[in-house]
């Protein structure tokens, strides 16, 4: 397997290829230790609910947690957690090949890229509390072998904000990769007073970042602000210019939220009929009936598409993966319960408990209709067999007085 160290403010992280053996697919594994027994001891309950909280971020966008343990040794404490694996590497390594192989940044891909990018961090910022990055560089973006761009690190401020006195590792290594990506960070980072506003400025760097492919440095200093500023002048569409730079702005509270900049002229578009069908289609599907009878009384001709079944399956599939993310003015998406790793024959024994499982709740509505009445009829499937059906006339006066029937 792959082992890679880094040296954090918090301790030494280690992450490595790995294999869930029970379901079959590559993950992460990651090792977070810890010098200070003394310390981690006592920050142990605010580690464990800020896992638990991290297991709850459900986004396409964003690197899925599977799991999470602590270890404590003699000598030293260590967290344990597995992460969704990226098969195609960090974005800045996609840039450098792209570079490499003297090719341009597609103006198609740069948008969804970026909209993907925002779609995730505007999830982030309306948790709540809201959950900063903090950490948002080309080296913590991945991208997936069909597009998919994933935002992964989510747990970096969080350990940052848990350990705040932490001494840093004085290796040669990590003065390396601050210099390197320095330019990512707003000019508040680290003031205390810092919000969402430092991610938008990041997200203001990754974007330029992967228009031109790569903003250059000198050796192993930091980028210079001439640097940044050159190279978003180097951008030949307007638009995409103005774009990056209402990210950069020096001001914090003069930087867009993620939700306005998917409203950007840059990249806000109406969304094509056969999309909108693609989610309706999704977001929808756990509502369809096993068995779905409906009387017909009229006629009507439905047309197939000219287009082979494989490549709709293909495009559904895409969008259920979130490579065309649907933010513009769509309603928010129910998320599904959290992926997690199989569970021992012991461990399912323990978590059995002879509490009834929650109602689910009916979420679907009734469109507006000016008909004088109205029959509702609602099936109730029993665990018995024996299924009930009950119906009842609503005329327009008991449309706004709703009540048991």
């Amino acid at each position: 397997s792959t082992i890679i160290n880094t040296p954090t403010k918090y301790g030494q992280q280690t992450a490595s290829l790995a294999m869930d053996t029970e379901e079959g697919v590559e993950v992460v594994w990651n090792e977070v230790l810890f010098s200070d027994k003394k310390v981690f001891k006592a920050q142990e309950e605010t580690i464990k609910e800020m896992f638990e909280n991290l297991m709850q971020v459900e986004h396409p966008n964003i690197v899925k947690f599977h799991k999470y343990w602590l270890d404590m040794k003699e000598s030293q404490a260590r967290v344990i957690f597995i992460t969704e694996y990226m098969s195609s590497g960090s974005l800045k390594q996609f840039l450098k090949k792209t570079k490499k192989n003297h090719k341009t940044m597609n103006v198609k891909a740069w948008k969804r890229w970026c909209t993907q990018i925002l779609s995730a961090l505007s999830y982030l910022h309306s948790c709540e509390p809201p959950i900063i990055h903090a950490n948002l560089t080309c080296d913590t973006i991945f991208i997936q072998h069909n597009g998919l761009i994933k935002i992964g690190s989510v747990w970096h401020r969080l350990f940052v904000n848990v350990f705040p006195d932490a001494s840093v590792h004085s290796k040669a290594r990590q003065h390396r990769d601050e210099q390197r990506n320095l330019h990512f960070f707003a000019p508040e980072y680290g003031s205390g007073e810092d919000d969402y506003a430092i991610d938008i400025f990041s997200f203001g760097i990754c974007a330029l970042e992967m228009a031109v492919l790569e903003i250059q440095a000198n050796g192993d200093t930091a980028v210079s602000k001439e640097a940044v500023v050159n190279a978003g002048q180097s951008l030949e569409d307007p638009l995409m210019r103005e774009f990056t730079q209402s990210c950069l702005r020096h001001e914090a509270k003069l930087r867009p939220t993620a939700h306005d900049l998917l409203f950007h002229r840059v990249l806000f578009e109406v969304h094509s009929l056969k999309l909108l069908a693609a989610h309706c289609l999704i977001n929808n599907q756990y509502l369809l009936p096993e068995n779905c009878v409906e009387e017909k009384t009229n006629t009507s001709h439905l047309w197939y598409s000219h287009v082979s079944p494989l490549e709709l399956d293909k495009f559904l599939e895409d969008v259920k993966n979130g490579i065309y993310p649907l933010m513009n003015f769509a309603s928010s998406r129910p998320h599904p319960v959290p992926r997690a790793l199989s569970l021992s024959q012991e461990q399912v024994e323990t978590v059995k408990t002879p509490t009834p499982e929650p109602q689910e709740t009916e979420s679907r509505k009734v469109r507006l209709s000016d008909v004088i009445e109205i029959l509702l009829s609602l099936f109730l499937k029993m665990d018995d067999k024996l299924h009930r059906q009950l119906s009842c006339d609503i005329l327009p006066s008991k449309w706004t007085t709703a009540g048991p029937f």
